[in-house]
C-alpha cells in the first residue's frame, strides 16, 4: 500500500493511502503535494505507480503554475524504466509543449525514441551524457538492461556476444559475471567459443520460436484503453 496522508476536509485521525485518494478525489488540487511526495517515495523505494503519476500530471494541467519540472522529469524516467509498456507516451501526452521544450525533456524524448527503435548504442551514449537526469532514479540502468534483453529475446534464439554487450552496455569480466547469472537463473546457454564471436542461446519463447506462438488476436490490451479515458476526459 502507498503512504498514508490526511484526508481532505476530514478529521486528522482519518487517513487515506495515495491509491485511495486518486480514486476518491482525483481532481482535487489539494492532493497535489501528496502526489509529488509520492513520486519521490517511488524513486527512493524503487516502486512504481503509473496511475498516481498520471493523476499528478493531470492536476498540473489544471494548475500549470504549480508544475515541478524536477518531479515531471522523475515521472518520465520511471516511465522509461517501465518499457515495453507505453507509459512514457501516456505521460508525455499530459505534459505541456512548453515544458517538453526544456532541454532535459528533449533529452528524455530522444532516449525514448532510441529505446523504441532498439538503437541501444545510441541510447547508452546519450544516457552517459545525461547522467544528471537519469541517475537520480535508482535502478535505471538495470531496468533498461532488462528491456534490452526483452527486445533481443523477441528476435534471437542465439545472440552474438557482441550484440548483447552493446545492447546492455556491459563488456569484459562484468559481462562474464552477468552471463553466469543468466545461465544459473534463467536457462541461458553459452556455446563454446571465445571473444566477441561467442553465441548465447536464449530460452525459446513464442516470438523467437514460431512453433510456440499462441493463437491470440492482436489488439490493444484493455488496461491500456481504460487508462486513456481519464486523459481524454
Amino acid at each position: 500500500m502507498g503512504r498514508e496522508v490526511a484526508g481532505q476536509n476530514q478529521p486528522s485521525s482519518l487517513s487515506y493511502t495515495v491509491e485511495q485518494l486518486i480514486v476518491v478525489n482525483p481532481y482535487n488540487p489539494d492532493i497535489l503535494p501528496d502526489l509529488e511526495n509520492y513520486v519521490n517515495e517511488q524513486v527512493s523505494s524503487q516502486t512504481y505507480n503509473l496511475d498516481a503519476n498520471l493523476c499528478l500530471l493531470r492536476l498540473y494541467q489544471f494548475e500549470p503554475e504549480r508544475i515541478s519540472t524536477q518531479i515531471v522529469a522523475r515521472i518520465l524516467v520511471k516511465a522509461l524504466m517501465a518499457m515495453p509498456a507505453p507509459d512514457f507516451s501516456l505521460c508525455l501526452f499530459l505534459i505541456p509543449e512548453r515544458v517538453q521544450m526544456e532541454e532535459q525533456f528533449k533529452t528524455l524524448i530522444v532516449l525514448s525514441h532510441y529505446l523504441e527503435t532498439a538503437r541501444f548504442r545510441q541510447f547508452w551514449d546519450e544516457a552517459a551524457k545525461s547522467r544528471h537526469i537519469v541517475e537520480v532514479v535508482p535502478g535505471f540502468e538495470h531496468a533498461i538492461q532488462m528491456y534490452a534483453i526483452h527486445v533481443l529475446s523477441l528476435t534471437y534464439q542465439k545472440v552474438p556476444r557482441s550484440v548483447l554487450a552493446e545492447a546492455i552496455n556491459i563488456e569484459g569480466l562484468s559481462l562474464d559475471k552477468f552471463l553466469e547469472h543468466q545461465v544459473s537463473n534463467y536457462g541461458w546457454v553459452i556455446e563454446k567459443g571465445h571473444g566477441r564471436g561467442q553465441l548465447i542461446t536464449i530460452p525459446q519463447n513464442e516470438f523467437n520460436h514460431p512453433a510456440l506462438k499462441k493463437n491470440t488476436s492482436d489488439g490493444v490490451p484493455l488496461e491500456h484503453v481504460t487508462r486513456i479515458f481519464p486523459i481524454l476526459g
